[in-house]
């Protein structure tokens, strides 16, 4: 399938030709951005790739470099790299030797390769030319394209995509008005092609949707396609489900010697939630997580008599090696993709793709679900974790797939409770014992979770590190905890502080909030454009009770404050009697999208944490 590529303007660059208005709150300008996929045939394609960017300043070195990854089934053909000045003149020519190759993972099975190379230049502004092709071999996902970005102008940029008009693709745009424009090639071959002309940078504003969210962009998928010699359908969810299903069939024998582990494992256990922990605990302790990037290996798992006899596997081979110890005990476990990262619950659902990265198990159970991370040897049993918690996700069953949702974790759920006894002496230096407990995701504080039942230095270090305080001494110390489905942990500690509170005269200043001030105060916003986004949901309480000497009367308590806004709640109450001060903190958080509105109540909200947070108390001697 041929089809002419309009060829490139005359590689000469000069600066000066920018336009002013793509010059102004930028650190590069993408004088042109193009890129080209023709689907050959139901397992083939080719990509071109072209641009070409000008440089201002040391901030955006990084588009002078470019990472390529390959393996046996997407090859490099062609790479070409230019440099030039300021005045446009070409000053240096990328020489193949120049580009650095090298297997891209530290698993055991890879064949995942990169090419990597790097036009950076001391001197400012300059501009670099990247062009390459690729051919690919299979069709399971089409390259789409993203259109400048924060503190990037575009100058020229175009997407198209050519196909057989038997093998049209499906597309989504995100903030791209343009409408493609629809061309019969021959008589066989269409294109879909958008151009896109002088576009001025993207607007990312404080705690509002990622750059990802906001940048216009284009993605392409096919309805059919063939994978590793493996064809299939993505024209629906269900469809896709069955294409993984068809993978995984037979793919989850054990040998003798494991069923019978797990018939010993399962005795006497009575629940299938009880027997599912005994197994999750035996799979975390017999495996280890290694990447699997080998052709069709990296979408479909190893048997899992593979895991059993070699112990190890990535995330689809040990999914697959937890249902089939579920299903050798008589439960059903599902294998089930997801796009895992915090707070990475971009989805589109109307858009059947691959839009997953990772797998985990579901396990039904009555009228819950047990979902299962199985690449963790220290992830709490029904815990998943910011890392895959509240988002779209595709349950393959044995017919096809489905999508259901994980769980999300409510405030109460991500709670830190802390109560400590503090003792102040006449020079200000405090002695502090107490404990805090997290739960939810707050265990995953620093890794808290993973130093549970680890007594090691790393405690102490992970203690000193939770601390915002400039000077203290940890006398002791201990965390304990429980790995459940909602996990918790538990701090113990003895402090002292030798100078905590401040002396002037006959007058003590202390700040009753000693260990979970606010510092954060959102940044004024003039003109508001986008959602005011929170991604986190938690519930902090502290109580903190104080003994001071009998000389000592508090001269000015702060007032007790409660505030309370669409994003949260938050309260401080102060209790006194003769030697004795209890301060009393609670702050309740949600997670959510607020309409652009609501920006200066949020910022409102924050100041006054922050000023009730480190507010003092003033307590004046009697002598």
């Amino acid at each position: 399938m041929g089809v002419a590529f309009s060829a490139p303007p005359p590689t000469n660059y000069p600066v000066s030709s920018i336009p002013p208005e793509l010059m102004t709150g930028v650190d590069a300008v993408y004088r042109e951005d193009h890129m080209r996929f023709t689907i050959s045939g139901r397992g083939s394609g080719t990509l071109f790739s072209r641009v070409v960017v000008t440089i201002l300043n040391e901030k955006a070195n990084h588009y002078a470099k470019r990472i390529i990854g390959y393996d046996k089934l997407m090859k490099v053909t062609n790479i070409i790299g230019n440099v030039y000045d300021q005045q446009g003149n070409l000053v240096r020519h990328l020489k193949p030797s120049e580009i650095y190759d090298q297997s891209s993972y530290d698993g055991l099975f890879s064949d995942n390769r990169i090419k990597a190379i790097d036009l950076s230049q001391a001197s400012y502004p300059y501009t670099v030319e990247i062009q390459y092709e690729m051919d690919f071999k299979f069709l399971y996902y089409i390259p789409g394209t993203t259109i400048g970005g924060e503190r990037v102008s575009v100058q020229s940029a175009s997407y198209t995509l050519l196909y057989p008009n038997t093998l049209k693709p499906r597309y989504r745009t995100n903030h791209v008005d343009e409408k493609p424009v629809q061309a019969k090639v021959n008589s066989t071959t269409e294109s879909l092609a958008w151009s896109f002309a002088n576009i001025k940078p993207l607007m990312v504003e404080p705690n509002g949707p990622d750059e990802d969210e906001l940048v216009p962009s284009i993605e392409a998928a096919p309805s059919q396609f063939e994978y590793d010699g493996h064809p299939g359908s993505m024209s629906s969810w269900d469809e896709y489900g069955k294409w993984n299903a068809d993978l995984n069939r037979n793919r989850n024998e054990l040998p003798q010697a494991t069923k019978d582990k797990v018939r010993q494992l399962t005795s006497g256990k009575t629940t299938d939630e009880q027997k599912a922990r005994a197994l999750y605990e035996y799979m975390q302790n017999k495996t280890r997580y290694v990447s699997i990037q080998l052709g069709i290996g990296g979408l479909q798992p190893f048997p899992a008599s593979v895991v059993d006899e070699t112990g190890y596997g990535d995330c689809k081979a040990l999914s697959n090696y937890m249902v089939a110890l579920l299903k050798e005990a008589g439960i059903k476990g599902y294998y089930v993709t997801i796009k895992s990262g915090r707070n990475q619950r971009q989805f589109y659902p109307d858009f059947p793709s691959h839009q997953f990265d990772h797998v985990i198990v579901a396990v039904p159970n009555k009228s819950d679900t047990i979902w299962l991370e199985c690449t963790s040897q220290t992830q709490p049993f029904g815990f998943l974790g910011s890392f895959t918690d509240d988002r779209s996700a595709l349950l393959i069953t044995d017919d096809g797939g489905k999508l259901v949702k994980t769980p999300t974790y409510a405030p109460d759920q991500n709670r830190q409770t802390r109560t400590v006894r503090a003792t102040v002496d006449a020079t200000g230096a405090v002695r502090a014992t107490g404990k805090t407990t997290y739960t939810g995701l707050q265990v995953e504080n620093g890794s808290l979770m993973e130093l549970v039942g680890n007594p090691s230095d790393e405690q102490k270090k992970w203690l000193q590190s939770s601390i915002s305080l400039p000077t203290f001494n940890i006398n002791s110390y201990s965390i304990s905890g429980k790995k459940d489905k909602l996990p918790y942990a538990t701090v113990n500690f003895d402090l002292t502080l030798s100078r905590y509170a401040s002396m002037s005269g006959k007058r003590m200043f202390l700040a009753p909030n000693m260990l979970n001030r606010t510092s954060f105060i959102p940044p004024k916003v003039e003109d508001r454009k986008t959602e005011v986004v929170r991604n986190s949901s938690y519930l902090d309480i502290d109580t903190i009770i104080y003994n001071f000497p009998e000389n000592l009367y508090p001269e000015f308590l702060p007032p007790p404050v409660k505030l309370s806004s669409r994003f949260g709640e938050y309260e401080v109450d102060y209790k006194i009697k003769e030697g004795e001060l209890m301060y009393i903190r609670r702050m309740k958080m949600w997670r959510g999208r607020f309409p652009k509105e609501s920006y200066n109540e949020f910022q409102e909200f924050f100041k006054g944490v922050n000023k009730s947070d480190n507010a003092k108390i003033v307590f004046l001697s009697k002598t």
